[in-house]
C-alpha cells in the first residue's frame, strides 16, 4: 500500500502556519554522489513509514529538493515543518526503528548519515502576519 493513501492530500495541499505558529527549516547538505540514494530514501523509506505511524506530522512536513549544486559541489534538500506539530516525531532514528526492524532501521539509518555531506541545519522560526 503506498504511504499516499494514509494521508489526505488535501491536508498536504493545505500546510501553511498561521501567525504565532512555530514553523521549523531544516537543511541536509547532501553529496553530489549519493543524491539518488538519499532521495530514494527519503521517498520511499522515511515518507512512507511517517505517514503510516505518525500521519499527524507528515501532513505537516514539505521537502523540496535543490535545483542546483552549492558551490563546494553539495546539494542542499530542505525540510519544512509548516506548522511544527506540538509533541509530533521528527526524530529520523526513531521512526525508522518504530516502523521497520531495528536491523533494517540500523541499515536505513546508515544510508542516511553517508549522504550527508555536514550536520542537519535548523532554524526555528515563527510565522509573521
Amino acid at each position: 500500500m503506498s504511504y499516499k493513501s494514509y494521508v489526505d492530500s488535501r491536508e498536504r495541499e493545505d500546510i501553511r502556519a498561521h501567525q504565532g505558529q512555530d514553523v521549523w527549516v531544516v537543511l541536509n547538505h547532501v553529496r553530489a554522489e549519493k543524491c539518488g540514494a538519499f532521495e530514494y530514501f527519503l521517498h520511499s523509506i522515511l515518507m512512507p513509514a511517517i505517514a503510516h505511524i505518525h500521519p499527524e506530522t507528515y501532513n505537516q512536513v514539505r521537502v523540496l529538493h535543490p535545483t542546483k549544486s552549492n558551490a563546494d559541489g553539495t546539494y542542499t534538500y530542505a525540510f519544512l515543518m509548516d506548522p511544527v506539530v506540538r509533541d509530533g516525531i521528527y526524530d529520523i532514528s526513531s521512526i525508522l526503528h518504530e516502523f521497520y526492524k531495528s536491523e533494517l532501521a540500523d541499515e536505513y539509518m546508515k544510508t542516511w548519515n553517508e549522504a550527508l555531506a555536514l550536520p542537519q541545519v535548523e532554524y526555528d522560526m515563527v510565522q509573521s502576519e
